[in-house]
């Protein structure tokens, strides 16, 4: 609200005399203190920032909210307690300044002073009224923490819903089997007892390999099924992930021979190791190396690329397959969802619940025939053990 008054004076601020300065002066000051009691009493968080991230104003809540010390403004970069920020905005990450002006909302993650979820709007200052010519942001925060547990919840309700629906799906995937086993096992019985030459012992080795062949079968959809209803907690050691990667692509190393598919991984500086479960992380990669495999035709290629930042390791892989359609990318993680003729629809469901368990985020970008790129985000360490503290 404009103070006309106010600007009335300061548009003949040259023509005051010392004594009506004072008064102006002792006015401007009494704006500022109701200013600022007005903004410590908003409950949202509220910063200025300039061109190169550095908070010149906060109030209390923003202060709070993101643990600056009195002593922080106007020297502290924003860039330091939201690492990523700065990319959000088109920035430069060792420097932190923009490179263009958009006017955005996104949720972040806070580890310190506390773990919280932030709701982070940024609206760009017009360079004409900020502290020099390349402008700065205003940023509104808002704890959403409490929301976003409210939500977990309700998904943790719908999970336990599909795991009840999986489990009728997992019950009649191994009645076929069951039956073929029992057959064939009925005539392995009977032969046995009315074996009398070697001739039929082809006849039975026969029937033997069929019931090997679903018991395989019958152990890979308990398996699976198990996995995703009675995970196991994670064994946390020290992983070098690129290391992982390696020994899955090894494993795989014939199929994607078979299939002549170009595989390139690419490392953009050292990698501290994480925290992780080796076996569940090696599966992680196993499920989305072999689902990129099998979304593509021969030659395809897929990539693998790493980097860090001051927080987080991510690891992602684009592949040149079939991608998946905009309706569907939402039910990727749903029990039993697959486009696959002979899969079960476990892998993702399996591959999202390892990786929140590691504190850790998946994400998916796809488009229809073009293939498609998943990310995954590993806490470093440090961070890990802040949230531990």
């Amino acid at each position: 609200m404009k103070n006309t008054g106010l600007e009335k004076i300061l548009g003949r601020i040259e023509d005051l005399d010392s004594v009506n300065l004072g008064i102006l002066v002792q006015r401007l000051a009494r704006e500022r203190k109701l200013q600022e009691t007005v903004f410590n009493t908003i409950r949202d968080g509220i910063l200025v920032i300039d061109s190169d991230g550095v908070v010149q104003y906060a109030n209390a809540a923003g202060i709070s909210l993101i643990g600056l010390k009195g002593n922080d403004i106007g020297v502290t970069r924003l860039w330091k307690m939201v690492p990523d920020l700065a990319k959000s905005i088109d920035g430069d990450a060792s420097t932190g300044k923009k490179k263009s002006s958009p006017v955005f909302s996104r949720e972040v993650e806070l580890s310190y002073p506390e773990h919280r979820v932030v709701r982070l709007y940024m609206v760009p200052i017009d360079a004409q009224i900020g502290h020099d010519d390349s402008g700065g942001y205003v940023i509104v925060l808002s704890d959403v923490t409490e929301e976003r547990l409210s939500i977990e919840e309700r998904i943790e309700t719908e999970r336990i819903s599909s795991i009840v629906r999986l489990a009728a799906g997992v019950a009649h995937e191994l009645g076929n089997p069951l039956n073929s086993l029992t057959i064939h096992l009925q005539v392995i019985e009977r032969r046995l007892k009315k074996l009398a030459e070697k001739a039929e012992a082809a006849q039975l080795v026969e029937s033997l390999q069929v019931c090997q062949g679903e018991v395989q079968r019958l152990d890979g959809i308990i398996t699976h099924f198990l996995e995703a209803v009675r995970p196991q907690k994670p064994d946390l050691n020290e992983l070098d992930l690129v290391e992982l990667v390696e020994e899955v692509l090894q494993v795989l190393e014939a199929e994607l021979g078979d299939r002549q598919i170009n595989i390139n991984v690419a490392v953009s500086d050292k990698l501290p190791s994480i925290l992780g479960d080796r076996g569940q992380i090696k599966q992680v990669f196993f499920n989305l190396i072999k689902n990129a495999m099998e979304a593509m035709h021969l030659g395809g290629s897929l990539r693998v690329i790493a980097r860090r930042d001051d927080e987080y390791i991510y690891l992602q892989f684009v592949d040149t397959g079939s991608g998946i359609s905009e309706e569907d990318l939402s039910k990727v993680f749903q029990a039993y969802y697959t486009t696959k003729k002979e899969g079960n629809g476990l892998g993702m469901m399996i591959v999202e619940r390892i990786m929140r368990e590691h504190g850790g985020h998946i994400n998916i970008e796809s488009r229809k025939d073009k293939g498609t790129a998943i990310t995954l985000q590993f806490p470093q360490q440090h961070r890990r053990t802040r949230l531990l503290e």
